[in-house]
């Protein structure tokens, strides 16, 4: 059961004053589109299934994690979710948390590079017009038609990045109208002068006539896992499923296109194998250096080690001139497969996490 008080002030909610009282850990995932599939496929690659009863619902669990329960949200209400301590966890793009946050120090980034929905937020301009010849943020700042009078009007749906990003590069008669979606069309409609969106191919900017310009770029973005410092410090168990979450998305994350490729050779102690693997390869990999085990057989009743096994980890790139330069010191019957996870020790994030929480 969840039970939560909340004082209003003003009209507003006051998240600091909020009592939350339950037991359970809520994590927030996109409920539409592109990063919400690729969300779920994540969590799938990671050993942690989604259980709901069908795709409209919008709570769910985690089996593998208990105490969890999901909301499926549109980004940035779980940004809002997380501020007014509704979430605790939460999975949303880098732009969302910077463009609602707004820098507020109870939200914490706890993986910064989940490796999907890459893009970048970004000032573009038309081609055509006044703009025909102006290639840079310099260049746009120093036209004389912006005045207090007449600003440059700027279509966007992050507000709060782009005044902070116009007042940082020295524009200072610029206003903003928000719109979430289509923004692309607005100069060509004369409603603005540009747009400040998200960019991923730019096929988009290309087909109606826009272009980006140097300078302009004001956010690279990704999925990141963020989470509600008061909930980390003082919800019961929600530390711990962070660190669980934590250290299996760095696994998977570490073990995407790296391959254990595994050879039989000769030699006379499993030093001399390494030795000839050590001077032959002349590239780096994934791991501290090979593993070497003896491979032992049965002759005339006697067992011994023949030969041995040599394993190493490379990159999908290095793969074709791995197994070469194997076969090149006398390996055989080369053996290749994926890796699912690399588990370190500890993962950096984890222990960079406790230093902002203080612990």
């Amino acid at each position: 059961m969840s039970k939560s008080q909340t004082v209003v002030v003003n009209g507003k909610v006051d998240a600091d004053v909020r009592i939350i009282e339950r037991n359970e850990i809520r994590m927030g995932l996109p409920s539409k589109g592109r990063m919400a599939a690729d969300t779920l496929d994540l969590l799938e690659a990671c050993q942690l299934s989604i259980k709901r009863v069908n795709p409209r619902q919008y709570v769910a669990e985690i089996p593998e994690l208990s105490n969890v329960e999901v909301c499926f949200q549109r980004p940035k209400d779980i940004v809002r979710k997380l501020l007014s301590g509704d979430l605790d966890l939460g999975i949303v793009g880098l732009d969302t948390v910077s463009e609602y946050g707004q820098g507020n120090e109870d939200l914490i980034i706890v993986h910064d590079a989940l490796e999907y929905v890459d893009c970048r937020l970004s000032l573009s301009i038309p081609k055509y017009g006044i703009f025909e010849n102006i290639n840079s943020l310099k260049e746009l700042a120093q036209m004389s038609q912006w005045t207090f009078e007449k600003p440059l009007r700027v279509a966007t749906g992050f507000p709060y990045l782009g005044l902070k990003f116009m007042k940082e590069n020295g524009l200072r008669h610029v206003t903003f109208s928000t719109a979430d979606g289509a923004v692309e069309a607005a100069p060509a409609l004369g409603i603005a002068d540009a747009i400040l969106d998200i960019v991923r191919s730019g096929a988009t900017l290309r087909e109606n006539n826009l272009k980006e310009i140097e300078g302009g770029l004001v956010l690279e973005t990704q999925a990141v896992l963020v989470a509600s410092r008061k909930a980390l410090i003082q919800r019961k168990g929600a530390l711990d499923t962070t660190h669980d979450i934590l250290e299996r998305f760095e696994a998977h994350l570490r073990a995407i296109g790296q391959f254990t490729v595994t050879a039989n050779m000769r030699g006379t102690s499993a030093e001399d194998v390494a030795g000839q693997q050590l001077s032959t390869f002349n590239f780096c990999f994934s791991n501290d250096g090979p593993t070497v085990s003896p491979v032992f057989c049965k002759r005339d009743v006697k067992v011994s080690a023949d030969y041995y096994a040599i394993v190493i980890c490379v990159p999908k790139k290095a793969l074709h001139k791995s197994v070469q330069q194997l076969r090149a010191i006398g390996g055989s019957g080369v053996l290749i497969s994926p890796l699912t996870y690399i588990f370190d020790e500890e993962t950096p994030r984890w222990r960079q996490l406790l230093s902002k929480l203080g612990l």
